[in-house]
């Protein structure tokens, strides 16, 4: 078992003592799941090399049935067949625009929104195009479980230009693309949606 499996399973384990927490009523069982959730934080920071105190504040108490944290995106092309893509500032790499669900928002206003703020372009939704669970992907470990929901979108005005929190916002083909934030995007994953589009696959992935 290699190093993102080892943290798969030490998250289900998070999972199990939250939910616990959650629904049981006995002190005594309350006080299990506790020492069960501590347990798997310990062994997340083993796992993935960051302190278990800073791990342990990461957290807030878990209050309800613990479910996947959702990342929206929008897979845009041009005429050219290039992707639009932002440049992060916390990292000076690129991926397509999007970001954490918000609350209050539909998934499809989001993907619009992170577009509009990421890279100055208006757009609309074309259809969704696959649900990755980032978990079976190659991304860098990272504690939370993930689920990516990538929308096709279609550029409709506004002008290109980095949004206040990016460094830059640009036009790149698959065969020249930049250094890539791989917790974001990954490689494979761009020449898959471009594939979905371009040949109008309108079943979406899933997983």
């Amino acid at each position: 078992m290699d190093a993102r499996e080892q943290l798969d399973v030490v998250k289900r384990i998070k999972a199990i003592a939250e939910t616990g927490l959650v629904y049981t009523n006995g002190s005594y069982d309350k006080e299990r799941y506790e020492e069960l959730k501590e347990i798997s934080l310990r062994l997340m920071a083993e796992i993935s090399g960051i302190p278990f105190t800073k791990l342990d504040n990461f957290f807030l108490p878990q209050l309800d049935y613990p479910t996947p944290k959702v990342d929206v995106r929008g897979f845009v092309l041009n005429d050219k067949g290039q992707i639009l893509m932002a440049q992060e500032r916390v990292d000076g790499k690129w991926t397509i625009p999007g970001g954490w669900a918000d609350v209050g928002n539909t998934p499809t206003e989001v993907a619009i929104k992170e577009i509009r703020e990421e890279t100055g372009l208006n757009a609309e939704i074309v259809r969704l195009l696959a649900i990755y669970d980032k978990q079976r992907h190659p991304h860098p470990s990272e504690p939370y479980y993930i689920y990516k929901l990538m929308f096709h979108c279609r550029v409709t005005g506004g002008k290109l230009k980095a949004g206040f929190d990016m460094q830059g916002a640009d036009w790149f083909s698959l065969d020249e693309l930049p250094p890539l934030s791989e917790e974001r995007i990954l490689e494979s994953q761009l020449n898959h949606l471009f594939t979905l589009v371009k040949n109008d696959i309108q079943k979406v992935y899933s997983d």
